[in-house]
């Protein structure tokens, strides 16, 4: 086993008491702190203190001592073990220090995910959270936190899948009743963050803008459908609206060899992307016997991609105004105040 030590540390010109009042906030619906949802959130068991387990994404640990305001310790488990920790500081009526202090036993695999990939982005998450506390505090973020390009890979790559759903949803009630009959359905779902946005225009607008090898795809869909007398439908997966109420949308289009439906629907903390299909002739079943095997793989690419981009959209400095974190022309961020060797 090798142990690893990383530290980061923020000079804040504001009070400690409004810095750690803050920090008291860690893995609320209203955090104001941890980067979420570019990054997994901050959840736990219970509210913040000692005993709470949870952690963030596959990141498990517990709060093994709190001192509200002043410090939260969280321990992980073994076989590495360790512990993590925030602290504040004061150094007068109006000036504090925050110290983030990680200490992590790697074995295994963790002796090479950690310097290859890890640290890269457990730095720029505890950046990212000085930056949140120091602008949520009052104080000028004078060098805000920039990805570098292999961060954004990671954080691109990490992204988590649409999970599958059965479909239609039971509250999907414009898709249930949108066809007199259902040939094919599928649906496809990926969780909302508080900070995300809850009406379902905003994600049938991101969904429309689906990746480039997905345009591809679309595109040659459009270049061959008319061998077998198709008339092309929307290259970039735009399609009219038919139907909505206040937490779905149901967009759609008829033809002659199919009629297909998709659906937005937002509820609680979750958005479904439902698709239903009625083939009317043997055209349409020709199509589908080749668009279905592709179908699942698109829907879940551009539902995917929907979420990475609004999630960007939607952490504390995007809110805030200041440049996104995950933005393609930022500039490499700098890590003025880490330091990360061996003990």
């Amino acid at each position: 086993m090798r142990k690893v030590r990383n530290v980061h540390e923020r000079l804040i010109n504001a009070p400690a008491e409004r810095v750690g009042a803050l920090l008291d906030r860690l893995a609320s619906d209203d955090d104001p702190v941890w980067p979420a949802p570019a990054w997994p959130a901050m959840r736990f068991d219970r509210p913040l203190g000692v005993g709470a387990e949870g952690g963030h994404g596959p990141i498990r640990y517990t709060v093994e001592e709190y001192e509200p305001g002043v410090r939260i310790r969280f321990r992980f488990p073994p076989p590495g073990g360790g512990f993590h920790e925030l602290a504040v500081e004061p150094l007068g009526p109006d000036r504090c220090r925050v110290r983030h202090d990680m200490v992590i036993g790697t074995t295994g695999p963790e002796l090479l995910t950690w310097p290859l990939a890890v640290r890269w982005m457990h730095d720029a998450v505890v950046e990212e959270v000085l930056d949140n506390l120091q602008r949520a505090a009052g104080d000028t973020v004078g060098r805000p936190v920039r990805w570098t390009s292999w961060v954004r890979l990671l954080n691109r790559v990490l992204w988590e899948r649409p999970r599958a759903v059965p479909a239609p949803p039971p509250e999907a009630g414009l898709a249930r009743r949108a066809l007199h009959r259902v040939d094919f359905a599928d649906a496809w779902q990926v969780r909302l963050h508080p900070a995300m946005p809850g009406d379902p225009d905003t994600w049938a607008a991101a969904f429309a803008r689906p990746p480039v090898a997905v345009r591809a795809l679309l595109l040659l869909r459009q270049a061959l459908v008319g061998l077998i007398g198709i008339r092309p439908g929307p290259a970039r997966g735009g399609f009219p609206e038919t139907g909505r109420t206040e937490h779905e949308l149901l967009l759609g289009l008829d033809a002659g060899h199919l009629d297909f439906r998709l659906s937005v629907l937002t509820t609680g903390r979750a958005v479904t992307f439902t698709t239903v299909t009625a083939i009317h002739n043997r055209r349409g079943r020709l199509y589908w016997a080749v668009v279905r095997r592709l179908h699942p793989a698109v829907v879940r690419a551009m539902a995917r991609r929907a979420h990475r981009d609004i999630a960007l959209r939607s952490t504390p400095a995007a809110r805030a105004g200041t440049a996104a974190s995950g933005r393609p022309h930022a500039a490499r961020f700098r890590l003025p105040r880490i330091s990360s060797r061996p003990r």
